[in-house]
């Protein structure tokens, strides 16, 4: 009883907060005239500014009423697209990180670039996941000519590129893809062994469509990387001539190159034995002098000796 008193009275959480952000939408259509005067150059160059502001201690919410009023503004000259006021809520409800639930129609992809050029302005880079292809391509290339109005360059990642076409579309303002591409990309990127290797350059905002399919009905699916595996035969059988040259330790820390735990039924170097195998490898050209059995390129090496 209470309860609805309240509701009734207060409104629902939902109207409170669209109540509070239409005090917000308020604020950019006032700035509007102001930004509309502006010469493209002038209005370009807003990027620049922000981000200094950002710099000095401002942020994004601060810089919020402003950026969306450039935002909205650059559409219209670029696209000929001009925001709606429900299209300022959904975007400030995408930079709250919550989800806002648009009708076919409504203009989605619009409502993104809000949100994403806001959350670009730090350099850290913007995700926008889309579910196929075609989409990434296409938003892309359409909503990419509102952010480069705005001096913010766009990347898209889909299928076939090479790898430094994907680091060259990650090091962008605002990058577009789909969930599958992101997710192997993480995959790779933690299977890499130097940072050159690499193709994103971190995680700071993202903005997913088509969120109830990509995180709920899509991420059933597991991503999983697999391949043909390398014919290595010759290897093994060179390191089995090896492996005999290596001598079991017979006491707690006394000579020997291996020691063996009977109970685990593991096998484990010792100092000695790591120095020895090292100098075997070696003379077999099978690692170069200046290289270490733990060095990253030599990892394939220590498997073979464990198998061994």
């Amino acid at each position: 009883m209470l309860q609805q008193l309240f509701k009734t009275i207060l409104g629902s959480r939902n109207e409170r907060l669209i109540k509070k952000k239409k005090r917000i939408v308020k604020k950019i259509n006032q700035l509007e005239p102001t930004f509309a005067a502006l010469s493209d150059e002038a209005l370009r160059q807003k990027t620049t500014e922000f981000r200094e502001r950002l710099e000095t201690g401002e942020t994004l919410n601060d810089l919020l009423p402003e950026a969306f009023a450039a935002v909205r503004e650059a559409s219209r000259r670029s696209v000929n697209m001009r925001h709606f006021d429900v299209q300022l809520i959904g975007g400030m409800v995408l930079h709250d990180g919550k989800i806002a639930e648009m009708k076919t129609g409504e203009g989605k992809t619009l409502v993104a670039t809000l949100a994403a050029y806001l959350n670009a302005l730090p350099g850290k880079g913007v995700h926008v996941v889309t579910v196929n292809d075609y989409l990434a391509r296409r938003d892309a290339a359409w909503m990419g000519k509102i952010y480069n109005f705005l001096g913010m360059s766009t990347g898209v990642i889909v299928a076939g590129l090479s790898q430094e076409e994907r680091r060259e579309a990650y090091g962008a303002d605002i990058t577009y893809g789909t969930n599958n591409e992101y997710g192997f990309d993480y995959l790779r990127d933690n299977m890499a062994f130097t940072l050159d290797q690499k193709v994103q350059r971190g995680r700071f905002f993202a903005i997913v469509d088509e969120v109830d399919s990509i995180l709920i009905d899509e991420a059933r699916t597991p991503l999983i990387i697999s391949g043909p595996t390398e014919d290595r035969s010759d290897l093994y059988h060179r390191m089995t001539q090896i492996i005999p040259a290596l001598t079991k330790q017979e006491k707690e820390d006394g000579p020997g190159d291996y020691s063996v735990d009977e109970k685990a039924r593991q096998v484990h170097l010792t100092d000695a034995g790591h120095e020895h195998i090292e100098n075997l490898l070696v003379r077999n050209g099978l690692m170069s002098p200046s290289e270490s059995l733990y060095d990253a390129v030599n990892i394939r090496l220590m498997h073979y000796i464990n198998a061994c």
